[in-house]
């Protein structure tokens, strides 16, 4: 590729990237804009509730009368109220302008805790002190100062905590494997070392190393290097094969750690964006090519995005939403249910009430998958005499008249009732309630595009498979109806599925 051919494919890449240079919430924040824009709301709806708690505190009345009061006295028949709506207004746009440019709306794994806090606390001080000076320049002497006082010191609490309690359950999830983000490093250099190892002792970021992707050239060390001994042995291939390791690793960003040609950046540019991969650099190694482009800090290690995966962020919160308020809801007023199911396990046959196996969730990983007992204590010790009667082919396993199966695990079965216990495993993150069904961990040996792409999703209780095609023996048909699935999600699609379960549920047709 010429010089002038690549730099017109460059400029073409940058204008249609523009939008990583228009603010300091550039980079990882272009393609969660939906997300962006939730947090945005979600702060003005603080300073609402705030603003409603600091009349309640004024007025030294009940939470409801301190509404009622704040919404008919104050907004409706107040003289100020056209001042404290366009001050209240104010006060939001510019809590909002702020934290955006501290940069507090780009994603959480890209600040520390600590930095956070206090640009929270800057974010907020400075709108307050916007605010103070607005209502002194206007001689706004109608509005109370100790409401306008409580209001923001309710905001700077509330925010700091919101930001912290989100912070923390991001990380118990990044422990768990939960959200985390696979990474590919090009390069097998120094710097490519001290990065693999920065991400590694830092799993708080929420990556996880999967592999070296080897650059032939200068500056590359040696196979034969002791010093590199340990690099070697995790190169998993080269930029010929990178894709290849991006599909069947469940990689969802690529860091260039070596300096390379510019055709060759450029192509894995354009792979990226067809593959919906994140591609990050070392800035230092590219300064003619990342002109004009923002730098994001992975903790203490400056990048630059030159792409970002396009991740439905608002729509997967949702999800995330729906699961919790549901499978709570269902663990809670099915509670006499699961006790009663409990008992009788008990009385039916000898052994433990749950049955835990390991089944491959998201991206390949491994939880622990909960359900009630029903099959006698060794059936999977007496699953090997049986696998010649097996009906399904490919991953799953299915005989009819399984010997294994207790009295009670057969009605249990019949009704799906066996599957409540994974409710438990939604609300820990393993599983969702609408979602491919999870393959037991031993099955999983086969390395095809379609299995890659089942499991490149968080597994459900339910799916489309379970309520239109669990009769069908084959695995094309799971294959099938789970990509249809993935391809097609919405949260009214969910919700359709799961009302369809409840009649799957009543009829009785599982086996």
């Amino acid at each position: 590729m010429g010089t002038s051919e690549f730099w017109q494919r460059m400029s073409a890449s940058v204008s249609s990237s523009q939008a990583w240079a228009e603010g300091p919430a550039k980079g990882a924040a272009r393609d969660s804009r939906g997300k962006v824009r939730l947090w945005m709301a979600l702060d003005a709806m603080t300073i609402l509730a705030a603003v409603m708690l600091a009349t309640v505190y004024r007025m030294h009345t009940s939470p409801w009368a301190g509404a009622m009061e704040f919404w008919h006295g104050t907004l409706i028949h107040g003289r100020s109220m056209g001042i404290l709506l366009t001050l209240l207004c104010f006060f939001a746009v510019s809590l909002v302008i702020t934290s955006q440019r501290l940069n507090l709306y780009l994603p959480t794994r890209l600040n520390n805790i600590l930095d956070e806090q206090r640009l929270s606390l800057q974010a907020c001080l400075t709108s307050g002190l916007l605010l103070a000076g607005t209502l002194y320049l206007v001689h706004a002497e109608d509005i109370s100062r100790t409401i306008v006082l409580v209001t923001v010191g309710l905001v700077t609490i509330t925010l700091s905590l919101r930001r912290l309690i989100y912070r923390l359950l991001l990380y118990r999830d990044f422990e768990r494997g939960v959200g985390t983000r696979n990474v590919l490093i090009v390069g097998t250099g120094p710097e490519a070392m001290a990065f693999r190892f920065y991400l590694e002792s830092i799993r708080h970021l929420g990556y996880r190393f999967k592999g070296f992707i080897e650059v032939p050239g200068p500056g590359q060390p040696a196979a034969a290097d002791s010093r590199f001994a340990a690099i070697c042995s995790d190169v998993v291939g080269t930029l010929d094969t990178l894709f290849q390791h991006v599909r069947t690793q469940y990689i969802d960003e690529i860091i260039f750690a070596t300096a390379c040609e510019r055709g060759v950046v450029w192509d894995v540019l354009e792979q990226a964006r067809i593959h919906g991969v994140g591609l990050r650099m070392v800035p230092e190694m590219y300064d003619s090519l990342t002109l004009n482009s923002s730098i994001e800090y992975i903790g203490q290690f400056p990048t630059i995005p030159l792409h970002c995966g396009h991740v439905p962020e608002v729509r997967l919160l949702l999800k995330r939403g729906l699961d919790v308020v549901f499978s709570s809801m269902v663990l809670i007023l099915l509670s006499p249910l699961f006790l009663a199911i409990a008992i009788a396990i008990k009385l039916d046959s000898p052994g433990p009430v749950f049955y835990a196996s390991e089944r491959v969730g998201k991206k390949g990983r491994v939880f622990r998958c909960i359900k009630f007992r029903t099959m006698v204590s060794d059936a999977e010790q007496r699953r090997v005499d049986l696998m010649h009667r097996n009906e399904r082919d490919g991953v799953l396993f299915k005989i009819s008249n399984d010997p294994r199966i207790t009295r009670l695990g057969r009605f249990l079965r019949k009704h799906s009732l066996d599957e409540f216990p994974q409710f438990f495993n939604v609300l820990c993150g393993d599983m969702s309630v609408v979602g491919p069904r999870p393959l037991p961990a031993s099955d999983v040996r086969d390395s095809k595009l379609a299995y890659q792409r089942v499991l490149a999703v968080t597994p459900g209780v339910t799916g489309l498979w379970q309520v239109q095609g669990r009769q069908d023996p084959s695995s094309n048909s799971y294959i099938s109806l789970n990509v249809t699935y993935i391809e097609n999600w919405s949260i009214w699609l969910d919700l359709r599925i799961i009302l369809r379960t409840f009649g799957v549920v009543l009829a009785g047709t599982g086996t």
